[in-house]
């Protein structure tokens, strides 16, 4: 099924896209060898047991060759948060700069495309581009190593601290049916450093088409970034994402996974603790309807004593969907005085609905606290009567229940503007009421 691909890939390379310094295109023929040699995962690998991605490897999505968009600013509002953050607008994968605005950021904080980083500074990126998202099991991290568009590149030297959240925001409209698109995000925050980031991905018709993004986030000593994802793709669309992170010593990585869109959809995060002291807070939440899948993967590697974990996840399921977590801590015999915890809850609407879960443990020192917990049910019917027994009409009461099981896991966003966003969005599907 890989097959297709390898004309794809000659292509290409032969139109330029394998140009840059000397290394890159070592970088991606090795990652394209990787995912002919891998192919496209099946069920009977342990990682993929209970998502089939057949969808996606029964078509051949083709590279997409963009060029100026159409839209407006006015046209992009709805997906902006807050207009006055600092902003990368990608449109079918092309930097639109007429819709972004980042020229408020600190003078030593550096943002730019991947292409103008590969172009200004080849052998920072050098470093650090591949060095995390590993691909030698990794077959759609290899995909996109190997075609690999364009991106963002963040750097925030020791001590930064960028107050205003960076929105990279991805919208993908009907031109791009039938086409693939692999963006990259690489974030170095040195020690000491902050910053938030925000990555938005949006469709706007009813496209059918591959996103498959690739993050990988360093977090310098002492340094702390949040990163948010919000999946708000087409329902005709696929969607795979891998955020691959390494902590150092007393550093906090904060991670919440928004999924409500696409047809089919995969997020894996996954971070390795080297340092000590350092805390990892992995949340999120996905509202299924129709015969969507969302499937999320995590996986905390406790390297170093003295670390903390927590992790969050719900899912509220209708129709005939189907929602997958499968989550793994890991604590190495150094890593003594560890605290992990791991919940993952899910709501049934529908007897269609279903849910896989596998919270998993493995830890090989002795002074840890670890615990992890699953739980997936309806609507505590005696909560329902109550609500009815004070006027409440049925379907309103169904819709406030559903709404306060998710408000748990949006209460874990730290950003304002985005948590009243998410629960707005919330509240207005199961109420079935716009709020202005």
């Amino acid at each position: 099924m890989t097959a297709p691909y390898t004309d794809q890939f000659a292509a290409y390379v032969g139109n330029g896209g394998g140009e840059g310094p000397a290394w890159l295109p070592a970088l991606r023929k090795r990652a394209f060898d990787r995912f002919s040699a891998l192919g496209f995962p099946t069920t009977r690998d342990e990682d993929w047991h209970f998502t089939s991605v057949t969808p996606i490897a029964e078509r051949t999505f083709k590279a997409l060759r963009t060029e100026p968009t159409t839209l407006t600013a006015s046209a992009i509002q709805p997906w902006l948060v807050d207009p006055e953050w600092h902003r990368m607008v990608f449109v079918n994968g092309r930097l639109e700069p007429a819709l972004s605005q980042f020229t408020g950021l600190p003078a030593a904080v550096h943002v730019s495309t991947l292409s103008d980083a590969l172009r200004e500074e080849p052998e920072w990126v050098e470093q650090h581009l591949g060095s995390l998202a590993g691909f030698d099991r990794a077959a759609f991290t290899a995909l996109n190593t190997a075609f690999m568009q364009d991106g963002i590149v963040v750097r925030v030297p020791k001590g930064e601290v960028v107050e205003t959240p960076l929105h990279v925001l991805h919208i993908v409209d009907g031109k791009a049916d039938g086409a693939a698109l692999h963006p990259r995000l690489v974030v170095v925050a040195e020690p000491l450093a902050q910053v938030t980031l925000v990555e938005s991905f949006v469709g706007l018709d009813k496209a059918s088409y591959l996103m498959n993004a690739v993050a990988e986030v360093v977090v310098g000593n002492g340094a702390r970034v949040d990163h948010y994802k919000v999946q708000r793709e087409s329902t005709e669309a696929f969607h795979v994402g891998t955020v691959q992170v390494t902590q150092g010593r007393d550093s906090i990585f904060h991670s919440f996974s928004y999924a409500a869109g696409a047809a089919l959809s995969r997020t894996n995060v996954y971070t390795r603790m080297t340092g000590e002291g350092g805390e990892a807070r992995l949340n999120g939440m996905y509202m299924l309807d129709g015969v969507q899948h969302a499937d999320h993967q995590t996986f905390v590697e406790h390297l170093a004593p003295s670390c903390a974990s927590r992790e969050l996840y719900k899912g509220i399921l209708d129709g005939a969907s189907h929602g997958v977590f499968n989550g793994k801590v890991y604590v190495d015999p150094i890593a003594q005085k560890t605290d992990g915890k791991q919940t993952n809850k899910a709501l049934l609407l529908s007897d269609r609905a279903r849910v896989d879960t596998k919270p998993q443990l493995e830890i090989f020192a002795d002074d840890v606290k670890c615990t992890h917990g699953a739980t997936i049910g309806r609507i505590d019917e005696s909560a329902l009567f109550y609500l009815q027994s004070r006027g409440i009409p049925v379907e309103n009461a169904r819709a406030l229940l559903t709404y306060a099981f998710a408000a748990e896991a949006l209460e874990t966003i730290e950003v304002d503007a985005l948590r009243l966003e998410l629960e707005r969005g919330v509240f207005e599907r199961f109420t079935h009421t716009r709020l202005e």
